[in-house]
């Protein structure tokens, strides 16, 4: 089935946010957007406000859209949310993954080593995603990772870019083995201690280098 042109302009414009082709600030031109996507100025219209509700774009009267930009105070704020409710969803998801679950994410802790080896970020990054997704959908607290999912659509044009911060890394390897062993032993507390690290490191290296990320 064929997209429907507004979820076209909106993928378009929302991969360009995180890809960190379109700035923040950056003003967005419906026009120019309209013939670059092929659909009208209304439909990039509709697309602007879908993203404004995901706090992705600014829109002011008269004004038009920019995309949003975040001072390092608030991302800071957002991913010490996260963090807390990092740690509610593992704690309902320790019992609830099964044992397939589990041998893929030792799956997925080894190949992201490989990848983050070979350099390739991209494939890394669709890894991170999966390992932390098997824990989303294990948890019975479906609330608060629709908040989680929420912030890190926000915020992942920064974070992507902390694995290009020296140590980073090496580091985010490690958390996910730490993450996954605290797992495979049914450890409740420790793989909410883990989970807490993990985030908490990324905020820390946020935090130490905005200025490169933005």
């Amino acid at each position: 089935m064929a997209k429907r042109p507004m979820d076209v302009a909106y993928e378009y414009i929302k991969e360009r946010i995180m890809n960190g082709t379109f700035l923040p600030s950056q003003k967005l031109n419906e026009s120019e957007l309209s013939a670059q996507i092929g659909v009208s100025r209304n439909t990039v219209k509709k697309a602007l406000f879908k993203l404004e509700q995901e706090h992705l774009v600014d829109m002011e009267e008269n004004k038009g859209a920019t995309v949003k930009s975040f001072t390092v105070k608030e991302v800071s704020n957002y991913f010490e949310i996260r963090e807390a409710l990092e740690g509610l969803i593992i704690r309902s998801a320790v019992e609830r993954l099964t044992e397939e679950d589990l041998r893929q994410m030792e799956d997925i802790c080894k190949k992201m080593e490989t990848y983050l080896d070979m350099g390739d970020f991209e494939e890394y990054s669709q890894l991170n995603k999966r390992f932390h997704d098997m824990i989303y959908r294990a948890s019975d607290n479906q609330q608060a990772v629709e908040m989680v999912n929420l912030i890190k659509g926000q915020l992942l044009r920064y974070h992507l870019r902390t694995i290009l911060i020296p140590g980073r890394k090496e580091n985010s390897a490690k958390e996910h083995q730490q993450i996954y062993r605290a797992l495979k032993e049914r450890n409740a507390e420790e793989a909410e201690n883990a989970v807490r690290r993990h985030i908490a490191n990324i905020r820390k290296t946020i935090e130490e280098h905005f200025a490169f990320l933005v």
